[in-house]
């Protein structure tokens, strides 16, 4: 990408100053920096809403300026994440921001259904990997890379990624594998302060430098849920145990042990207070990181007990005496280096911590044993001159270190690391050292800028070139963008046959000493076509320079060839397994087949394992790692390099975005096409949509409508899927529309899709209308699913409630019909048994009954029909004839009918002949007497009879007469017979 110009944007306004862009400089007459000036001035005018650009590709013009500008207005604004397309931009804001990592807004990001849509965060790229593991999309497992300088917040973004996953992949249903996930959350989460204790130290441009680098595998299970972790390290930075530079410090683990040891513990470590430590610089400087308590808690947490931890820090402490052992020159070069006097505490006290034998540790530091001869029998002992005996204690100390740190994290993959069976997938954190360039850089610095450059181009390669080299195989037009490659520097580092690394180590593999000066004339005889080696022409020091992505870098020759031989006397090994420590014995076993790499046996030696070799084989698995996963990649930006808040060096970051290609990433994610889906796939996933479309049923023109998509020969399987294509595509405009109905019109704009030779490129809106376009499909066909099946169970439940009817009428029927038969079986018996009681009482009152009776009764039916009752008489007599038992009371009550109405009623209840009432006389009780007489107390005079109901049964029945006139029942007659005199 080529520009007319740049700008150098200050507090007080745009100023026009002349850019080199990929090692071009471009310039421009007068007239077009004005012009440039004041579109920039006009673009820039609206300094207010640039803190609300969540995404860098909506900037306009995309330029360095333009991004820098967006990105101050958002940091000033407490806004540290910004999206650039397919990375996510992080500023450190170097101040405590606990609202921006709380466990609340990490549900928020987990439970939104587009956490895009909300503000970018680290956890909106959290929740985005954890959401394409469980969408299972080839290929399932991801990757995060955190990539950016020492000191851009690379580890504390990796740290709250992991809190962020043990927080949302951790959904147990029972009890017991709830605790099993809490145990494993914290396991992994105490990881963190133990391997930063150990491999993180203070530098120039960091206070926590991560000094190796580390891939973390996140475990998952069929469920998504998060059953362990891994952890791989990669160089860790053990020179630094030995040497410091300037204004740096030494690993966090032996500032916390200096300064937070008990007393009782610096007695045990012979650490007093005040003491001095030629490997222990600044001590006075007190960092965050220097709490011992956290790491000790945290190394209990993952299964490391008390006296293995007091343990690992008495060998620490030996070692921090172990530095303090220095050497003089001795006068003969036959006689061995005597100890400066100071020294001879010190090499007595390592020798105490380390439980080793003091005068071999003394002998086995200035003096050297030589092997020599066809079987190496021969064993010659030289003494060692004072640089060689500093040489052999510092390598003393780094390899105990090294196999201790080594250790430490297979304690911890032992501890948190699940049975490979119990999980499927996972998700990864590297998070790498960054680009790093000192005033003094050696090995180290070479191989850290060695990783930077391998996944620099694995950027470019997943989202730059890829993209773009796709793009023209598949037919897109495309105005190419002018991208920053790194494959020349990659040659110069490793290439073949020829490189900086072939050549360091064949310094390592030749039987000679090599001098820093010799390496310097190789390096530039050999790669002087390289236009990414410099030459510093002022320099006394033998060095040469490196042109990387993120600028040119100075390396030292001097001691380079040493530190990649990395060598290991076996005299030191032999040394250590002596030790009765039990942590050495365990780091230093005594295996007798165990041969170091100066110990080849027989003529055919193999070749010398470099740090080099072995840092590029670590390398390339990690890579090959990364190749097989989806990328996310993070860029931590430092916004100053003196770690202050709400200060923001416009060329510090300017210079960061240029060697990160964040320019060229936005350009590529604005005007591209992230998305990339094959004719079949994408005709399997929104075939529904032709559903919007009146006619989109398969015609005569298409010879394979029945079978699916991949019985389709492989020959018609490309003009079937054009068509299905089109008709796809044709209902975009519709869906445009209905967008734009349910939300916010202006908002809503035609996204561009275009069809190559095998795919469908389109962008994440255009992604996000076709699956909305889809659900509301699905949604149609679901209607339409429940309304049959509602029908469908209408109808079944319509049938079983009519033909439980039928069932119950036919019960209720039967039952009726049963009940029936059972009443009219009772009537018959109770009519039986009542016509032979009425014939019984009949019976008995007939005889009861004397001749006078049958006189009157006789008599009566030769009355005249003139004597007959009046017809109101005979109705009333007709009315009340059912009522003869109230009859019978109301005619003898002391109240009541009177007179006429009083003969009535007892003519009707007593059945008597219809004459003249007159012609009888009917006398009653006393008023005082609550009774009246029967006719069956005539021999014994009057009998009263109270009114109470009978306890006969049928006694209140009145029965039909056995004849017209006869007086029937047993308690029916209840009044006192006197000889009817006829008036």
């Amino acid at each position: 990408m080529y520009l007319p110009a740049g700008l150098s944007l200050s507090s007080h306004g745009p100023r026009v100053i002349p850019l080199q862009i990929n090692g071009h400089s471009s310039g421009s007459d007068a007239q077009g920096r004005d012009s440039l000036r004041e579109d920039l001035q006009e673009f820039l005018g609206g300094e207010a809403p640039l803190h609300q650009l969540d995404d860098l590709t909506r900037v306009n013009p995309v330029t360095l300026e333009t991004v820098l500008r967006c990105l101050q207005a958002r940091y000033m604004a407490d806004t540290f994440y910004t999206n650039a397309g397919c990375t996510l931009v992080a500023l450190n804001p170097f101040k405590p921001v606990p609202q921006l990592y709380s466990p609340e807004l990490m549900r928020e990001y987990h439970a939104a259904p587009q956490p895009q849509k909300l503000k970018p965060h680290v956890f909106t790229v959290g929740e985005q990997t954890y959401r394409n593991v469980k969408s299972l999309i080839e290929p399932v497992n991801q990757s995060i890379i955190v990539s950016g300088e020492s000191g851009a917040g690379k580890t504390w973004t990796s740290r709250c990624l992991m809190k962020f996953y043990a927080v949302v992949a951790a959904s147990p249903t029972s009890w017991e594998s709830h605790k099993i996930a809490e145990r494993i959350e914290q396991r992994i989460l105490n990881s963190n302060p133990v391997m930063e204790a150990f491999g993180n130290a203070c530098t120039l441009r960091n206070n926590n430098s991560s000094r190796f680098g580390k891939f973390i595998q996140l475990q998952l299970n069929r469920d998504q849920q998060m059953t362990g972790a891994a952890v791989q390290t990669y160089l860790l930075e053990k020179t630094r145990v030995a040497y410091q530079a300037s204004n740096e410090r030494n690993f966090h683990i032996f500032y916390q042990i200096y300064k937070g040891a008990s007393e009782d513990e610096r007695l045990q470590w012979h650490l007093p207070e005040g003491a001095t430590f030629s490997w222990l610089p600044n001590p006075e400087k007190t960092l965050e990181e220097d709490c011992f308590e956290v790491t000790r808690e945290a190394m209990l947490h993952l299964g490391i007990d008390t006296p293995t931890q007091n343990n690992i820090f008495k060998v620490l402490a030996g070692l921090l005496h172990l530095g303090n052992i220095r050497f003089a020159d001795s006068e003969d070069e036959a006689q061995p280096c005597q100890l400066m006097d100071d020294a001879k505490c010190s090499i007595r006290t390592s020798a105490l911590l380390l439980r080793l034998p003091e005068d071999i540790l003394l002998e086995t530091l200035r003096i050297r044993t030589i092997r020599a001869g066809r079987q190496r029998q021969q064993v010659f002992r030289k003494p060692c001159s004072r640089a060689e005996c500093d040489t052999r204690r510092d390598c003393l100390a780094k390899l105990v270190y090294a196999r201790l740190f080594d250790w430490l994290v297979s304690v911890i993959n032992s501890s948190i690391c699940a049975d490979p069976t119990s999980w499927t997938t996972f998700i990864g954190l590297l998070d790498v050292y960054g680009f790093e360039s000192f005033p003094e850089n050696s090995l180290e610095q070479l191989c850290i800028n060695y990783t930077n450059e391998k996944l620099q181009q694995h950027f470019v390669a997943h989202y730059l070139r890829a993209q773009q080299e796709e793009y023209a195989v598949e037919g897109l037009e495309w105005s190419f963008v002018n991208y920053q490659d790194n494959q020349t520097c990659l040659d110069l580092l490793e290439g073949s046959p020829i490189s900086i690394c072939s050549l360091i180590n064949e310094e390592c593999r030749l039987n000679r000493p090599s001098s820093a000066a010799q390496l310097q004339t190789r390096i530039e005889g050999a790669l002087a076509g390289n236009p990414c080696l410099g030459h510093n022409k002022l320099s006394r020091e033998p060095s040469f320079i490196v042109v990387h992505y993120a600028g040119p870098v100075r390396y030292h020759t001097e001691g380079l060839v040493e530190k990649n031989k990395d060598p290991i006397p076996p005299e030191l090994a032999r040394l250590l397994q002596q030790s009765q420590d039990p942590l050495l014995t365990v780091l230093f076993p005594t295996n007798p087949e165990e041969k170091t790499q100066e110990e080849p046996s027989g003529q055919n030696r193999a070749p010398v394992l470099t740090v080099v070799s072995k840092f590029k084989a670590s390398l390339e698995q990690l890579l090959q790692v990364l190749h097989s996963t989806t990328p996310h990649y993070i860029r931590c930006i430092k916004p100053n390099s003196q770690g202050q808040a709400q200060t923001f060096f416009q060329e510090e970051v300017l210079s960061q975005l240029e060697a990160c290609g964040l320019v060229e990433t936005i350009h590529i994610s604005a005007a591209g096409f992230p998305i990339r889906v094959s004719h079949q796939n994408f005709v399997e996933r929104y075939e529904l949509l032709r559903r919007l479309r009146p006619c989109t049923s398969f015609g005569p023109h298409s010879p394979y409508p029945a079978k699916g998509h991949s019985e389709w020969p492989p020959h018609a399987r490309g003009a079937i899927l054009q068509p299905l294509l089109q008709d796809i595509l044709h209902t975009l405009p519709a869906l445009t529309q209905t967008a734009g109905m349910l939300g916010d019109p202006a908002e809503v704009t035609p996204a561009p899709v275009h069809c190559g030779k095998t795919k469908v490129f389109m962008t994440d809106s255009m992604l996000e209308l076709l699956e909305c376009g889809r659900a509301q499909v699905l949604e149609q066909c679901a209607r339409c699913i429940q309304d049959g099946w509602r029908r469908y169970q209408h109808q079944k439940q319509e049938r079983q409630r009519r033909a439980a009817m039928f069932i119950q009428a036919a019960i209720r029927s039967w039952l009726t019909r049963k009940h029936i038969r059972r009443l009219h079986a009772a009537a018959t018996v109770i009519k039986r048994a009542w016509q032979k009681w009425r014939i019984r009482m009949a019976f008995l009152a007939s005889k009861e009954l004397d001749g006078t009776e049958e006189k009157h009764l006789s008599q009566a039916s030769h009355l005249p029909c003139s004597s007959s009752l009046p017809p109101v008489q005979t109705r009333l007599l007709e009315a009340i004839i059912h009522l003869w038992p109230l009859g019978l009371v109301l005619a003898n009550a002391a109240v009541g009918t009177r007179g006429f109405q009083r003969k009535l009623v007892v003519w009707a209840c007593l059945r008597l002949p219809r004459g003249r009432p007159s012609s009888y006389t009917i006398q009653t009780a006393q008023q005082d007497q609550a009774g009246v007489t029967s006719i069956r107390a005539l021999p014994q005079g009057s009998i009263k009879f109270h009114c109470r109901k009978s306890p006969l049964r049928y006694a209140d029945i009145c029965p039909e007469p056995y004849s017209p006139y006869g007086i029937t029942g047993f308690n029916q007659i209840l009044l006192e017979r006197h000889r009817l005199i006829h008036m």
